[in-house]
């Protein structure tokens, strides 16, 4: 007697077969052999192994494998980074692309980046000019320094600074502030990636002014003050001020560099944010060079912001290296839109969302989310739907401690919390929840409220599946 399996495999047509279906002839117009000759074979090989498996015992009719077909084409064709609705609460969420970018920064790029601009063209002169000129002035007035220079990210900041001003030469820098930064970049290797030698200062939790000044040889190029932005040691803990470091390199004749890591502008305690130095306080307290990112607490693009002391910077812009780390045109037309709208103070905490989000109250997060809950229930769908109060994450390595009162959605159907976690990534729209004692929560502080519509609508088309 037949192997009922092999008589359902017996019955697959050929993808010679498929070609000439009905179905399917008008999508060749639209893709190539290939990519429907590929489409028919991934649905063939995902139907056999469907039957295989033996969750069907029959093959699917023709114009469902035609229309199977015709879904694989269609999501082949989509693109690859796609925008999603962040519902999380971490407001640098490193891994969904970190800062949102202001609608005034849209603006610029598309006028710069969609036709031709004076990237490296003195309108003036007519001569060719620096693509950084563009940024100096608005750091100049923003940050105090002397001059700027701007590269792809800050790791490649701190890589440029110190393969310039002190190759094969030791760094001095604090045991406790031998970081690794996301994506397991570590300060130690990115000091030995720039050619200098690492000289570990202090212990773990106590660097005091005398272990400095102690570690100094013939061969100390630089000292490094590094932010430890992505964790904190607590308890039995000492430093040394930036006025004393900055004293004793002035002394010893070498540069402080203070990698910064998620710079900031303004001073954020007036929305209850633990102090942080913001950049023009540490150049004022006599660091010779202060590096950056763009796209954390600043929130503009991605991008690595060095600000200093023109002799050292000067020294930078002849690097053979900065070439391969420059900034392209639409991340420095996007890193000036960000940078003008902070010149009015009022207006850069109106107009960059980082900042906005960063500033909303527990009761404004309170009012937002039962807005959205309003939303949905009215929508009608199989979800229960509540509000409750939780706490928000600063998040890209910033502000590791400190967590921001909000309120959250939670949403919580038949399926288990997982399950409905998967199927909110799902759709067209992604919508990105955390989970918190088995309920999928969408925590408003990251949600703009013309997002609130666009998400009821992805709920309803996911909660409308067949199989819910």
């Amino acid at each position: 007697m037949a192997n009922p399996i092999q008589q359902i495999l017996a019955q697959l047509p050929a993808v010679d077969e498929c070609l000439k279906w009905e179905a399917l002839r008008t999508a060749s117009e639209t893709y190539s052999h290939q990519q429907l000759k590929d489409a028919i074979q991934t649905v063939l090989n995902q139907t056999r192994q469907r039957v295989l498996a033996g969750e069907l015992d029959q093959l699917p009719a023709q114009t469902v494998i035609a229309a199977t077909i015709l879904d694989c084409l269609q999501a082949a064709q989509k693109f690859s980074l796609q925008r999603v609705i962040n519902g999380t609460g971490t407001v640098l969420h490193t891994n969904l692309g970190r800062s949102v970018l202001s609608p005034a920064v849209q603006q610029q790029v598309e006028q710069t980046a969609f036709h031709y601009s004076n990237l490296e063209f003195e309108l003036a002169t007519g001569k060719r000019g620096s693509r950084y000129e563009h940024l100096t002035k608005v750091i100049q007035t923003l940050t105090g320094a002397e001059d700027v220079l701007v590269v792809n990210n800050n790791a490649a900041a701190v890589l440029l600074v110190l393969s310039t001003l002190a190759p094969q030469q030791e760094v001095l820098v604090s045991r406790g502030e031998l970081v690794e930064i996301g994506g397991a970049f570590r300060i130690p290797e990115v000091i030995t990636a720039a050619g200098g030698v690492i000289r570990e200062v202090g212990t773990t939790n106590k660097t005091h002014l005398a272990d400095y000044a102690a570690a100094f040889t013939d061969t100390t190029g630089a000292l490094l003050k590094v932010h430890t932005s992505n964790y904190r040691i607590v308890g039995f803990t000492e430093s040394v001020p930036l006025p004393e470091l900055a004293a004793l390199a002035k002394e010893k004749a070498v540069p402080l560099v203070n990698d910064l890591g998620s710079g900031l502008l303004l001073d954020m305690r007036r929305f209850g944010l633990p102090y942080e130095p913001t950049v023009k306080e540490c150049l004022a307290q006599g660091c010779d060079v202060v590096t950056f990112s763009g796209d954390k607490l600043l929130g503009g693009p991605q991008a690595g912001i060095i600000v200093g002391k023109r002799v050292f910077i000067e020294q930078m812009k002849k690097n053979q290296l900065l070439r391969a780390l420059r900034i392209d045109k639409m991340t420095l037309a996007a890193l000036e839109a960000t940078l003008q709208l902070y010149l009015t103070e009022d207006v850069a905490l109106k107009e960059i969302p980082v900042l906005k989000m960063l500033a909303q109250t527990a009761e404004e997060c309170r009012q937002k989310a039962e807005h959205l809950a309003t939303l949905i229930k009215q929508a009608q769908l199989k979800l229960s739907v509540t509000v409750s109060p939780d706490t928000s994450a600063v998040g890209g390595g910033s502000y590791p401690e400190h967590l921001l009162p909000t309120f959250v959605v939670s949403l919580e159907a038949d399926q288990t919390a997982e399950k409905l976690q998967t199927l909110l990534r799902s759709g067209e729209l992604p919508i990105i929840s955390r989970i918190k004692n088995e309920r999928n929560l969408l925590d408003v502080r990251t949600i703009d409220e013309s997002e609130f519509v666009p998400l009821v609508a992805q709920l309803k088309k996911i909660m409308n599946e067949p199989d819910l």
